[in-house]
């Protein structure tokens, strides 16, 4: 099965009366969740790894800081250069 088959997920609609007050709708909410509907967010889905994202984003920062100071050498030069 495709990826974007996967994603898909069928919304179930919930029938209720415009004279039903929100505790009957609840009711009836509580009675329509199933057990499947539970499963499908008690699946544990394979994660990524803490220390590969911590790893990422420092990696992101130490770009991101050389990139400032070259921008800050470069206003200095220029400011000297006037």
């Amino acid at each position: 099965m495709t990826e974007r088959k996967k994603e898909h997920i069928r919304v179930r609609i919930l029938r209720v009366k415009e004279t039903d007050d929100d505790k009957t709708i609840y009711a009836k909410a509580l009675r329509a969740f199933t057990a499947a509907d539970l499963q499908k967010y008690t699946e544990i889905e394979p994660g990524i790894p803490a220390e590969q994202v911590l790893a990422e984003l420092e990696a992101m920062d130490r770009e991101e800081a050389e990139k400032r100071k070259h921008r800050e050498e470069t206003k200095k030069r220029k400011r000297e250069e006037a």
